[in-house]
């Protein structure tokens, strides 16, 4: 059952370990109510930010950039350049590298890709990795194996990755990242379980996963959570976000 107590806050402890707070989050181009998506971004007050269906053709650096200082946050990779899924963070993350990958297009179907990072908090070093999966399940199950052998060439111990996988917990595609890594959720289930859609949650196709030396401290679209309205959930995107606080080692 789904705790409803608070998340962890961000925080560095005695063992120089580091709890961060992670958001994934479809924003659909921003073409909805991009006001009530930056508040709901900043209410969580997330570490990382993975993003899908980022800002992709005119202007799209200037509206991701706009994003990011409305919601406190900074943009470390992605965009038009992973075709889609992008990367915020906050202050507190120390750049080691990004990289944007495309992965190969199949003929009629949208392009795909990866934004990566890896970003120190401290002494905790983590990889990154924000996705959206293909709509035909060839193609996902195909994608689901490139993101594992992304993540380890990440070159990192520890290593989240999160996003739109239009897939429910039993398609074999989330099994395959739930075989490899933990799902976050299921894990340490927390606030709402259905991301899709915002009036009507009824099924489960957002998440992140981590490897298994992080601790999943709870995880969980932020309902209740302070400052985050039902009002701004719904018109921000027509998904709903999945918040994370996990408890990375000390490197």
């Amino acid at each position: 059952m789904a705790t409803s107590s608070p998340l962890p806050n961000s925080r560095t402890e005695d063992d120089g370990s580091v709890t961060l707070r992670v958001l994934s989050y479809n924003i659909r181009s921003m073409r909805d109510d991009t006001a009530a998506l930056a508040r709901v971004i900043s209410a969580c007050d997330p570490d990382l930010v993975l993003l899908q269906e980022a800002p992709r053709f005119l202007r799209w650096r200037k509206k991701l950039a706009r994003l990011a200082a409305a919601s406190g946050r900074m943009v470390l990779s992605g965009g038009a350049t992973a075709a889609g899924p992008a990367l915020l963070c906050s202050l507190r993350a120390t750049v080691e590298r990004t990289e944007d990958v495309l992965l190969p297009l199949t003929p009629g179907l949208h392009r795909r890709g990866f934004a990566t990072a890896v970003v120190r908090f401290g002494h905790a070093r983590l990889g990154v990795l924000s996705c959206h999966l293909s709509l035909r399940e060839e193609e996902r199950y195909d994608q689901g194996g490139m993101l594992l052998d992304q993540l380890a060439g990440l070159g990192a111990e520890h290593v989240i990755a999160g996003g739109d996988l239009n897939e429910r917990p039993g398609g074999r595609t989330f099994r395959l990242l739930a075989d490899g890594l933990q799902d976050c959720w299921a894990t340490a289930p927390w606030g709402g379980e259905y991301t899709s859609t915002p009036a009507d949650p009824h099924q489960r196709i957002d998440a992140i996963f981590a490897t298994k030396g992080i601790e999943v401290l709870g995880c969980g679209v932020p309902h209740g959570h302070p400052g985050v309205t039902k009002t701004d959930l719904r018109a921000a995107t027509d998904h709903l976000p999945v918040l994370a606080a996990l408890r990375i080692p000390s490197a």
